[in-house]
């Protein structure tokens, strides 16, 4: 067994970790966690993430759950694709950027435009707009900026990569009112590492694929 474990969905947060595992070039094992049957509320997996959410990972004596911690936590880990000096405090506002705006609100305009048993014009209007809004930030920032946390690919842009590549859960034409964003997109899918890392959702974990009622039971537990 890998010194490392990492507690696995093929859905945009575990895969901005999965990114990063490959581009370090670490030896991991694949936790997989079918949360469309809802293995993450089962006991053993709360003991890993209280949240009952993924990713986790467990990295020897540490566990750590959040898609953002867990990138911090290698970055520095193994000194690696987070700037350090003077240019740390401007990637890590870049990271909260994307992790407390673009994050949160993808995910709420994929649940209200796609997911939602309502249809609830408020809040489709509500969310997709904030994260047009924020994808309009992010292109101005990569017209003065090579990459959203400074000059050097970082997991500032590996956390945003995570919810580009389902933008076309959102938009009809994915991200291209976006150029910018989406030539950063296509620069890091190109890479070794994120055809690496986007194998892991084409490798056969048996996970639930229907998006029932049990699914919804699962996800979304205060509903019911």
């Amino acid at each position: 067994m890998a010194n490392l474990q990492f507690y696995f969905h093929p859905s945009p947060n575990p895969m901005k970790v999965a990114l990063l595992l490959e581009e370090l070039g670490l030896t991991y094992d694949v936790v997989p966690v079918d949360t469309f049957k809802g293995a993450q509320h089962e006991a053993a997996f709360k003991t890993v993430n209280p949240n009952a959410k993924v990713p986790a990972i467990v990295d020897g004596v540490a566990t750590v759950f959040d898609s953002n911690a867990i990138l911090l936590h290698l970055a520095d880990k193994h000194g690696k694709f987070m700037p350090t000096g003077d240019g740390r405090a401007e990637a890590l506002s870049w990271l909260f950027f994307v992790a407390t705006g673009l994050s949160p609100f993808s995910g709420q305009a994929v649940h209200f435009l796609k997911m939602c048993p309502e249809d609830l014009p408020y809040a489709k209007n509500r969310y997709l707009k904030e994260v047009i809004r924020h994808y309009n930030v992010l292109e101005e920032r990569l017209q003065t900026s090579t990459f959203l946390g400074g000059d050097s690919y970082s997991i500032v842009d590996m956390a945003a990569w995570g919810w580009m590549s389902y933008a076309g859960y959102i938009f009809d034409d994915g991200l291209a009112q976006f150029p910018r964003v989406k030539a950063l997109f296509d620069l890091i899918s190109a890479r070794p590492a994120a055809e690496r890392a986007n194998a892991l959702k084409a490798r056969d974990f048996s996970l639930k694929q229907a998006f029932d009622v049990e699914t919804q039971k699962a996800l979304f537990p205060q509903n019911f």
